[in-house]
């Protein structure tokens, strides 16, 4: 522990160690806390919480920015300390409980959060717990790999406990972008009119007084996983770029395409990855995560700048960046989730988002939470911030999984996240869809021949038929749109026996 991580000295009397900063909770506290897919995040305050609700009973709201990392949300989970969620979550732990009713989750649009805290629409927040790399002299916190709803906990929030973190080096310092909107009815336009444009402060501002305590930690965050790309994810990456080629051939794009936004996973890895031996260059991001496949972009110099709100990265990725930051500094940013997420900008830029679904319908409406319609998976995150808002709107999924018991195109999906109006084009390993300009019959006909695995086509085909003789601008055989999630759940496979 090192004090020059404080430079404000009336804070330096603020230390203390992370069991004495939790007896500032109480029970049916609202509690912030930074963290944006497992970046980030509380690496020892949350942890000890968890620890003390195994022998007395304290239960939270907690709010974040996504997911966090170290099986926090986990351990939280298991001992009985959370009774609300949001707006986000990977955990198993957390799932389960949440399927089972046992803590409550509200499933968010990442950009929503913050306003909704700033219009007072949330309850307030009664004590945030934030990672950071230093305090500078003014008070003004310098935060780590993301930003997420920090800045706003940090402004509403009655208390806020400060973990130093002494694994990240303080020259992290000027790679964030700390801008806040105003609130309503007085916000003005966002200046934004590129990636790379910078329109805040380098800091987090804070009220110095609100401050109750200060816990040191040196914990890298949880990586990344980082599967390796199979045979479906090539496919479905090549599908896409191919697409990419053939707008460029159209004079729709050219070789730099528009601003680029990928989920987190194995797909967007995949997505990305194949960039680097395309014919494209010059690319900018304006996304939520930067992954490893960021990074090999700009070190092959086919990525210029990358805008988002975290850094989430496998281990080895980890080191390369925060051991080199001065290398990546005039290429990256990191942002509130509230600008980098934000429909205007993201209607602005032009962005290409592309997201993964569970599964989606012949019509186009996507899935991207739910298992068999009532058990949530992760979250909708910020896919519908993006796709609502994009030049172009990307949806992908393999066509079938377990052994083809599962196809992932259907006649109806059994939750709507994205509906049909927000989707433009849909991608499996078996081909692509662009759904731009068709009526409903065509697009499900567009589906069928293009995206649904060879088990299941004629199945599908003679659904939608039977459906069309039928009648209807969007035809249904509303006795059997559900048929296949019915047949999996009392089969284990969606196939005709």
């Amino acid at each position: 522990m090192t004090n020059d991580r404080i430079k404000l000295d009336s804070l330096k009397d603020k230390i203390m160690t992370a069991q004495e900063a939790v007896k500032f909770f109480e029970d049916g506290m609202v509690v912030g806390a930074s963290g944006f897919t497992k970046s980030g995040d509380s690496k020892v305050v949350l942890e000890e919480l968890a620890k003390r609700a195994t022998t007395e009973k304290i239960q939270i709201t907690l709010m974040t920015g996504a997911s966090l990392g170290h099986d926090t949300d986990g351990k939280l989970a298991a001992a009985g300390a959370l009774k609300k969620r949001m707006p986000f979550q990977v955990d198993r732990v957390l799932r389960n409980k949440i399927n089972a009713g046992e803590v409550l989750f509200i499933d968010q649009h990442l950009s929503e959060s913050a306003e909704l805290l700033h219009n007072k629409n949330l309850p307030s927040v009664d004590i945030a717990v934030l990672e950071v790399a230093y305090i500078d002299r003014d008070g003004n916190l310098v935060p780590t790999t993301s930003v997420g709803n920090s800045a706003t906990f940090a402004e509403l929030a009655e208390k806020v406990i400060i973990e130093i973190n002494e694994a990240i080096p303080m020259d992290i310092y000027g790679i964030h972008d700390i801008y806040k909107a105003e609130d309503y009815p007085h916000r003005n336009v966002i200046p934004i009119v590129a990636p790379w444009n910078k329109i805040g402060r380098k800091t987090i501002p804070i009220n110095p007084d609100k401050i109750v305590g200060i816990v040191f930690t040196n914990k890298k965050d949880s990586p990344a996983d980082i599967a390796e790309p199979d045979a479906k994810t090539v496919a479905i990456a090549k599908h896409i770029l191919d697409f990419f080629e053939s707008e460029v051939q159209l004079g729709h794009l050219t070789d730099r395409l528009l601003p680029i936004q990928a989920g987190i996973g194995k797909v967007a890895n995949a997505v990305l990855t194949g960039f680097k031996d395309s014919n494209f260059y010059d690319l900018t991001m304006f996304s939520e995560v930067l992954q490893d496949s960021t990074f090999d972009l700009i070190d092959s110099g086919k990525l210029t700048f990358a805008s988002a709100s975290s850094i989430t990265v496998s281990a080895e990725c980890y080191e390369r960046v925060i051991g080199n930051l001065q290398k990546y500094r005039d290429k990256i940013v990191l942002r509130p989730q509230n600008i980098s997420n934000t429909p205007g900008l993201i209607r602005r830029l032009g962005i290409i988002a592309i997201n993964t679904a569970i599964e989606f319908d012949i019509y186009g409406n996507v899935n991207s939470t739910h298992i068999s319609g009532s058990k949530i998976m992760n979250g909708i995150g910020g896919s519908g911030d993006f796709a609502r808002n994009a030049y172009l709107s990307v949806f992908v999924t393999q066509a079938a999984s377990k052994d083809n018991k599962i196809s992932h195109v259907l006649p109806m999906v059994s939750h709507v996240d994205h509906t049909e109006h927000d989707v433009d084009i849909l991608v499996t390993d078996i081909g692509l869809a662009d759904l731009r300009g068709l009526a409903p019959r065509e697009r499900a006909q567009k589906i069928i021949d293009n995206c649904v695995h060879p088990d299941y086509r004629e199945e599908l085909q003679s659904y939608f038929d039977r459906a069309c003789e039928r009648g209807g601008h969007t035809p249904h055989l509303l006795e059997e749109a559900f048929s296949w999630h019915l047949r999996l759940a009392d089969t284990g496979s969606m196939k005709k026996l």
